[in-house]
């Protein structure tokens, strides 16, 4: 599937681009275009602060705007202002989501990013498809340029599943399992001395058994935790031990 264009628009500072083909680059999204940027191009800062995103490499640089989205069929300007225009407003989400079933179509999508002393122009946003604004504090709502991508940069990304080189949880142990690790876990506490006074032995077992259901053990964790209730009583008979000699 392609991945969405991510363009900005006249950015000023070169921190802020790498930034951006930064966390691009961590979403799988390598398409970055920049549109007249203030300082030139290349950029040292926005090397320094894309740490070898290889978004940043690939960046395509452009002078005006029509050449940075020629080959686009739909846009979305960000923008924390209401413009006072007729368009469609959407958040992150559901313009990412958006986007991604537009891409799916074969469609080709551009989300324009302002540069960060005013934004994006007013032409720049009249052209577009529709408005992406985030839902930040009205009387605090500019945000970082490479920030926003950020946000925009996740939400493309946020369906997808975990990685697979993460281990899955195991089973969740079953009721017998438990059952053993709370008879265990109350014997040896018997046998510490811990239930006292013992007319209040039946609400203190009650209490402890339903923290642990709380817990929802899985298999593995059940058997570590027997395995530390062995070790524990093991390691208090071998005091005695030391104690008597």
């Amino acid at each position: 599937m392609t991945s969405p264009a991510f363009i900005l628009v006249t950015p000023q500072m070169g921190e802020n681009i790498g930034a951006a083909a930064r966390v691009m680059g961590n979403f799988g999204l390598p398409d970055l275009r920049v549109v007249d940027p203030r300082d030139g191009w290349p950029n040292l800062k926005a090397e320094s602060v894309a740490v070898g995103s290889p978004v940043l490499k690939n960046a395509t640089l452009t002078y005006t705007l029509d050449d940075a989205i020629g080959n686009l069929t739909r846009i979305y300007a960000t923008t924390a202002r209401p413009r006072g225009m007729e368009k469609r407003v959407l958040t992150p989400r559901e313009a990412m989501a958006e986007a991604r079933a537009a891409t799916e179509a074969g469609e080709a999508v551009g989300i324009l990013f302002g540069g960060e002393k005013s934004g994006l122009p007013n032409e720049a946003v009249s052209g577009a498809d529709a408005i992406i604004t985030l839902p930040v504090e009205r009387d605090f709502s500019s945000l970082n340029l490479a920030q926003t991508v950020g946000v925009l940069a996740y939400e493309w990304r946020a369906g997808d599943p975990a990685p697979d080189d993460f281990e899955p949880v195991s089973d969740p142990a079953s009721k017998a399992d438990m059952e053993r690790l709370y008879d265990h876990f109350i014997e040896e506490l018997d046998r510490a001395g811990f239930f006292h006074p013992p007319e209040k032995t039946p609400l203190m077992v009650n209490n402890l058994r339903a923290a642990l259901a709380r817990a929802r053990f899985t298999e593995q964790e059940a058997r570590t935790f027997r395995g530390a209730i062995k070790a524990l009583a093991l390691g208090r008979g071998k005091a005695r031990i030391v104690r008597e000699d």
